[in-house]
């Protein structure tokens, strides 16, 4: 039976978790007593749009699953992006942008943002491991697990397993077959992509084998990592994974699932991070887009496919009632929306700068399915501390979203707001604002009268874009730094 995690089954542990403790389990014990054990789940480059439970085209059914015994945030925008600055605030629950102060620092992209996370004593791994979890953090993300000045973060943990290759290897691209090479490089992307999917593809070899991809490759790890969690319980587990990400080279089966039967030529495995036009002639955008889109569905189910190996082991070890779930991405990614593909700092839409997140407490009778408050990824940590009962450092600036799983109220945030290298974002419910961080180049777009943000009325309301900018400058305790790079 192929793995895949269903709402029973969080259902049917229970008498194996009361077996436990009739025996005197003393993880079970401390579990029942406060202590649960935690799951993380942290996947790049997810748009909301995409997961099947958010109304998405695409098939999720192991995210599915446990959003149904959850609460999902329909309104949710991470407060710094891309990858790093994403993670520094999930992991640190406090926001990170703006990102003053910032320096180019070894093994990280010389973007404004990319820093090592702050204060690593008091940032969730470690603030869990003195609270006595065992802690553990598994993952491909290149600059998490490789980069230098990681290095504190790796140590934090009682077990840090890393998988390599996303972005370079031991085995170079004249390793690919050409043949491969050439299926997976569309004409479009050669030259500037090529280097790219070819090191890619030489350091998973999954072409024919999903075994060998980078999905299957974290989740198998983190299910040898939770066998050993559940003999330290309680335990936090941190699982982050860089697939979704592109290149984008699922096997047939999952393109099956999208893609148009009668495609013969080369698969455009990733985009360029540019306006459409500038790399696709007229006539080839609507299909090769289209194809784009396919394959970033099909790469997204077959990571949820190997999510529900992950989730499979916690059946079975008998954890799913004493384990609390949170499901976070750190951005989306553009696919030809507004005229762009890849990620833009330029082009802040809720195709790049919405995100699913879930969190799941079993513990918890009341069910609240699903949130529209303004939720960012600087209150994952506070969220998750909340529910393990660890108290929430003051520094951290986040909310505990779990509240509404007992039937309390989230405090009034009115707006969201955030950035990305060198620009900024503001949304409250009747409009959406962005602009670089000089201040310039406003984007103004009223939701009410305009949900796709096509029709910029930024000239028309001078007043409101002072007003908003504001806001967000005085709540982040001054002008926005801009940095040339």
């Amino acid at each position: 039976m192929a793995p895949g995690t269903t709402r029973r089954r969080f259902i049917q542990t229970s008498a194996a978790t009361a077996a436990g403790v009739a025996l005197g389990d003393a993880g079970a014990l401390a579990a029942q007593a406060g202590r649960p054990n935690i799951l993380l789940l942290v996947v790049d480059s997810l748009r909301t749009d995409y997961v099947g439970i958010y109304g998405g085209r695409t098939k999720t059914p192991n995210i599915d699953a446990i959003a149904a015994d959850g609460i999902r945030f329909t309104r949710v925008f991470p407060e710094a992006m891309p990858t790093v600055p994403a993670r520094n605030s999930i992991l640190g629950g406090r926001r990170v942008f703006p990102f003053r102060g910032w320096r180019d620092r070894d093994g990280l992209i010389g973007q404004p943002g990319w820093s090592p996370l702050s204060d690593v004593p008091n940032a969730l791994p470690a603030l869990l491991r003195r609270a006595g979890w065992w802690t553990g953090y598994v993952t491909d993300n290149p600059f998490l697990a490789y980069a230098p000045p990681y290095a504190p973060l790796r140590g934090s943990v009682h077990r840090f397993v890393k998988t390599g290759g996303q972005l370079g290897g031991d085995r170079p691209v004249s390793s690919v077959p050409p043949k491969v090479l050439r299926h997976w490089l569309h004409p479009s992307i050669r030259g500037a992509k090529t280097e790219r999917v070819g090191l890619y593809m030489a350091n998973s070899r999954y072409w024919d084998n999903e075994e060998r991809s980078f999905a299957a490759k974290v989740f198998k790890n983190a299910t040898a990592v939770l066998e050993e969690a559940n003999r330290n319980r309680p335990f936090a587990l941190m699982v982050d994974t860089y697939e979704p990400h592109e290149p984008w080279t699922p096997p047939p089966q999952y393109v099956r699932m999208y893609g148009d039967p009668d495609w013969r030529g080369p698969e455009p495995a990733m985009p360029r991070y540019s306006r459409t036009s500038n790399w696709l002639a007229p006539g080839e955008q609507a299909p090769v887009l289209r194809r784009l889109r396919d394959l970033y569905s099909a790469e997204i189910t077959m990571t949820d496919r190997w999510l529900g190996v992950l989730m499979d082991k916690l059946h079975q070890l008998g954890r799913a009632d004493d384990t609390v779930i949170v499901i976070v991405a750190d951005h989306g990614i553009l696919l030809g929306e507004h005229g762009w593909t890849g990620k833009i700092s330029v082009a802040l839409h809720p195709a790049l700068i919405r995100v699913p997140l879930i969190v799941m407490d079993p513990r918890q009778g009341r069910k609240v399915r699903s949130s529209d408050w303004f939720a960012s990824t600087h209150d994952i940590a506070p969220t998750i501390l909340s529910m393990a009962g660890v108290p929430v450092p003051k520094q951290m600036e986040g909310v505990d979203l779990s509240r509404p799983l007992r039937g309390r109220k989230l405090p009034k945030r009115p707006y969201a707001f955030g950035g990305y290298t060198n620009s900024f974002f503001v949304r409250t419910d009747r409009w959406a604002m962005s602009a670089d961080n000089r201040p310039s180049h406003f984007q103004l777009y009223d939701l009410k009268k305009d949900p796709g943000e096509y029709d910029n009325v930024a000239r028309e309301h001078p007043e409101l874009l002072r007003e908003l900018y504001a806001v967000i400058r005085n709540r982040s305790g001054g002008p926005f730094p801009y940095y040339d790079v």
